[in-house]
């Protein structure tokens, strides 16, 4: 006998699972539409705030319209190369240090062999 009579009360059936249902609506799109939304020819992404346009473009967002927009192109430009020749004037340094360590150590081995060699000539005069 049963410790409580009511047991199937407390112990609801299961509920059979439900179908799911797309949530994508990428079924109502005609072909023209797909084409153009998700097609290999995407072009740069581009933001409209008021009334200003920027585009995203090498990683960076570059102001396409507005009161500044050519000025920041030029300097965008101008900020490139300030980069480009930093790294080649790093460049430069870094071959003018090697250099310099070649130099010394090429002084340096030409003065031991003089100090060899006039050790030799004061043996040999001995």
């Amino acid at each position: 006998m049963p410790i409580f009579p009511f047991g199937d009360k407390f112990s609801p059936k299961k509920t059979p699972p439900r179908r799911a249902q797309s949530l994508s609506n990428l079924h109502n799109l005609d072909a023209e539409k797909t084409r153009q939304e998700f097609g290999p020819d995407v072009g740069p992404v581009k933001l409209k705030l008021g009334g200003q346009e920027v585009a995203f473009e090498n990683g960076m967002w570059v102001q396409e319209t507005g009161p500044n927009a050519a000025s920041h192109k030029e300097v965008m430009k101008l900020r490139r190369d300030n980069q480009n020749l930093s790294e080649e004037n790093n460049l430069l340094k870094l071959k003018i240090d090697i250099l310099l360590d070649m130099l010394a150590e090429t002084s340096a081995i030409s003065h031991y062999h003089e100090t060899e060699v006039k050790q030799l000539k004061a043996r040999g005069k001995k």
